[in-house]
């Protein structure tokens, strides 16, 4: 296998945005993030300073989102929301673009929308994933977003938010990482619920993966290794 346990745990951005999680929900998520050491934990804003809370001290950082799941924010709503996550311990942002905004060629707003998020993370040190929601788009719109971003500096391009009519695809995964900057990473998000969907995105150049079923992936992946199993909390349905 040409990947270790590390490779695997550290694409995945464990998903705990379904509105009818509880508190106790959120934080039995952050608890099975920390044991399966992976990379992120995507979090409700409202829990966000909780969790940075819990994760502090570990490899695993504490996001959220910004502009979620629509996208149609206006540009000062998303920047007092980046704002507030920055304050509250966020160290990655995952911000929806304006979907309206995109489909009627309004790319000046798009790109403004954009670096407004983009400008309060880098300043305060913290990364950036825009979101696309690709199944909505058409490709020469996806281009022409993989280009602003990679104008604009963006951490990662990501699929989706999960919560559309559709998630990522290994057509649209390709044209991501073909359109963007080599700087500019690729997230999948929606649809990829097993290890070897997992490791068949890795191949495509994905580096980071939201995910709900993240204890059934990591589980699979500490057998084939013939690691020892980690003993951690139920994982979280949260729909994603």
């Amino acid at each position: 296998m040409d990947y270790t346990y590390s490779d695997i745990a550290k694409m995945i951005d464990h998903s705990l945005l379904n509105p009818t999680l509880t508190a106790a929900d959120l934080e039995a998520g952050c608890k099975l993030a920390l044991a399966y050491d992976v990379a992120s934990v995507c979090i409700l804003p409202y829990a966000l300073k909780h969790c940075a809370d819990m994760l502090r001290g570990s490899t695993v950082k504490a996001s959220t989102t910004i502009g979620f799941p629509h996208g149609g924010h206006t540009t000062a709503i998303k920047k007092a929301e980046a704002e507030q996550a920055i304050a509250d311990g966020c160290e990655e942002l995952d911000m929806v673009v304006n979907i309206s905004q995109v489909l009627s060629g309004n790319w000046d707003y798009v790109r403004a929308d954009i670096k407004a998020v983009i400008d309060v993370a880098h300043a305060a040190g913290q990364k950036v994933k825009v979101i696309f929601e690709n199944c909505y788009l058409k490709d020469e719109h996806k281009i022409q977003l993989c280009q602003i971003c990679s104008d604009l500096k963006a951490d990662w391009v990501k699929t989706s938010t999960g919560y559309g009519t559709g998630g990522a695809t290994h057509d649209d995964l390709r044209l991501m990482r073909q359109n963007s900057a080599e700087t500019v990473q690729v997230k999948a998000a929606g649809g990829v619920r097993d290890l070897d969907g997992l490791i068949a995105v890795r191949e495509l150049g994905v580096t980071r993966c939201g995910a709900s079923r993240t204890k059934d992936i990591l589980d699979e992946c500490r057998r084939r290794l013939n690691l020892p199993a980690i003993s951690a909390p139920a994982a979280v349905a949260a729909g994603y």
